[in-house]
């Protein structure tokens, strides 16, 4: 029986719609009624959770950012930070932009957002966000880097950004448009749950993992136990030891019901 569950959220803990159902925080519920520690995985940025909290019961751990901050969801504080020099920032940003014209890109900060003057968002996007150059949004609290292109496809500019800038952050996708996640080099949800679970006694053999999307890969190669949704990109398929059912389905919540021995 595992001793940590570590799952995704969107398109694997959470519905299409981004709720969470009833039996889902049953669940999660008992394994904490359990002692068995639940750490939600993912790369949204902190300021992205507060509506979630109540939805998985307060409690709890959570890996934001990709790996970039560890936070304490019933004390609502952080507990650690992973963050990307400025120089670096900078030097991605001056290659990718000499390599790939028309990238533009985002900050996600250890106490907020912040856009180039360029970045062309999806939505609406308040007036009290930074926006500048590079070197006038950076400082040293920048936990993600995102670099956008609004004509390439996502895996074709995922491979030119690995390419091109691999050797000074880590990088992945998690998007249906063309947005690279960049962290501190080194920096994956894998990295910074393996530091987690050392703190907790856990051992990666008693781990069980959820995800749906290339961010998540290696944080189910990590795990002892690893279970991709049905919904998930292939190539998450392809390298998890399990298929969950589909999230839209509470698929997290009825596997979890299975490996501990929950009646439904």
């Amino acid at each position: 029986m595992p001793s940590l569950v570590a799952t995704d959220l969107d398109g694997t803990l959470l519905h299409t719609d981004g709720t969470v159902t009833a039996y889902t925080r049953e669940v999660l519920a008992e394994l904490d009624a359990r002692g068995v520690p639940v750490v939600f995985v993912t790369g949204r940025p902190i300021r992205w959770m507060d509506a979630l909290w109540e939805h998985v019961g307060g409690h709890g751990l959570a890996i934001c950012s990709n790996g970039g901050i560890v936070y304490d969801v019933a004390r609502h504080e952080v507990r650690t930070a992973l963050t990307i020099e400025p120089e670096v920032c900078l030097e991605v940003g001056r290659v990718l932009r000499r390599r790939i014209p028309g990238t533009t890109f985002a900050l996600e900060k250890t106490g907020g957002f912040a856009l180039s003057e360029d970045f062309r968002a999806l939505g609406v996007v308040s007036p009290d966000i930074p926006r500048g150059s590079l070197s006038e949004i950076v400082d040293t609290t920048v936990v993600k880097l995102l670099a956008k292109h609004d004509e390439m496809a996502p895996d074709a500019f995922w491979h030119l950004v690995e390419e091109y800038v691999g050797s000074l952050v880590t990088t992945t996708w998690s998007s249906s448009g063309a947005l690279v996640e960049m962290s501190a080099k080194g920096v994956t949800k894998a990295s910074t749950l393996q530091r987690l679970a050392t703190e907790l006694g856990v051992e990666a053999t008693d781990v069980v993992a959820f995800g749906d999307m290339p961010n998540d890969i290696d944080m189910l190669l990590w795990a002892g136990t690893s279970y991709a949704m049905e919904n998930a990109h292939p190539s998450v398929r392809r390298v998890a030891t399990h298929v969950a059912p589909p999230n839209d389905v509470d698929g997290v919540a009825v596997t979890l019901a299975g490996l501990f021995g929950l009646e439904r």
